[in-house]
């Protein structure tokens, strides 16, 4: 199955609060580049997509759900930048047993997107991801053991 882990595109640096931050119209267009290439690839499809609560993240989710067909899209809670790596882990492993879905996408933020990748593929340090940044991980749910097979950056 494949794991499809995505940061936010680029934010104002200031609001309200920190999940208030709006994507700037230069992250809009860079995800939507993103995502047409990860379709370029033959993705185009979710079973499941779960998105950060805060508003950059579903800014972007905005911006590039023409370019897939998602089955369920859901607000997560957990993934949110200071989400805790472990619990967000076990939680996508509980979800790929039961539900057993072929491509899940997470819309979330740093430092969590690079510790979840880090999670996935054991052996690894957690990379940077650049805004708009999107890592494909083909996951073996048995050996919960992931590779990477591509990573998109604008």
């Amino acid at each position: 199955m494949k794991v499809f882990i995505m940061r936010h595109g680029e934010a104002e640096h200031f609001a309200e609060s920190d999940a208030q931050r709006a994507l700037t119209s230069r992250g809009r267009l860079e995800s939507d580049v993103v995502a047409m290439a990860c379709a370029e690839q033959g993705f185009t499809h979710f079973d499941k997509v779960l998105v950060s609560p805060y508003l950059r993240a579903q800014q972007t989710w905005q911006a590039i759900s023409h370019h897939f067909d998602a089955k369920t899209v859901q607000t997560c809670e957990d993934i949110t930048p200071y989400g805790h790596t472990d619990q967000v882990f076990d939680y996508l492993c509980a979800l790929i047993e039961v539900e057993k879905p072929q491509h899940v996408l997470l819309v979330s933020h740093l430092p969590l997107v690079g510790y979840l990748t880090a999670e996935f593929v054991k052996d690894m340090p957690a990379p940077m991801f650049p805004t708009s940044g999107m890592v494909c991980i083909d996951f073996d749910p048995q050996t919960t053991r992931g590779e990477i097979c591509f990573n998109l950056k604008a």
